[in-house]
């Protein structure tokens, strides 16, 4: 699942461009994840400002890992 913290959004809608879903509405003050989601995260890496997060199973926001190192 994809969560959103709408107060860090800027709206600059680049996660609505990149979403192959259409999956992604935005709004005046805030952006709606439908349920058309398929949790691929292309929206969660590409979001500038890192607005949209993965959640884990009870809907916390995980951390963003930039990097995994084997």
């Amino acid at each position: 699942m994809i969560g959103v913290i709408n107060d860090k959004c800027d709206f600059c809608g680049t996660c609505v461009a990149v979403c192959p879903f259409d999956a992604i509405d935005l709004y005046e003050a805030r952006i709606e994840i439908t349920q058309r989601c398929t949790d691929c995260m292309i929206c969660v890496w590409i979001c500038p400002v890192e607005t949209l997060a993965p959640l884990d199973a009870q809907g916390r926001i995980l951390p963003r890992v930039e990097e995994v190192h084997a």
